[in-house]
């Protein structure tokens, strides 16, 4: 028997954004170790794949808004938190 509530949590979606961002980012990193300067990832790689996590992230977080769940972000000084009250 399926669970109706189990498949409206779930989000296919989400779980294919991180896996096509993941592999990029893996990629990227392989890529980059293999360029010359051979063995250096460059600061341009690490940013890129910095900011290709930051996508399913963001795609988390809306599902978890729309679930009606509490969401909290950090980053240094700075803080978005949206609670479920």
């Amino acid at each position: 028997m399926c669970d109706i509530n189990k498949e409206k949590r779930e989000c296919k979606a989400c779980k294919i954004v991180f896996l096509v961002c993941l592999v990029i980012s893996i990629a990227l990193i392989i890529g980059g170790f293999f360029m010359p300067p051979m063995g250096v990832i460059d600061g341009s790689v690490l940013t890129a794949v910095g900011e290709l996590i930051v996508f399913p992230t963001i795609a988390f977080g809306f599902r978890a808004v729309e679930l009606g769940y509490d969401l909290k972000i950090n980053h240094g000084n700075t803080t978005i938190e949206i609670d479920n009250d």
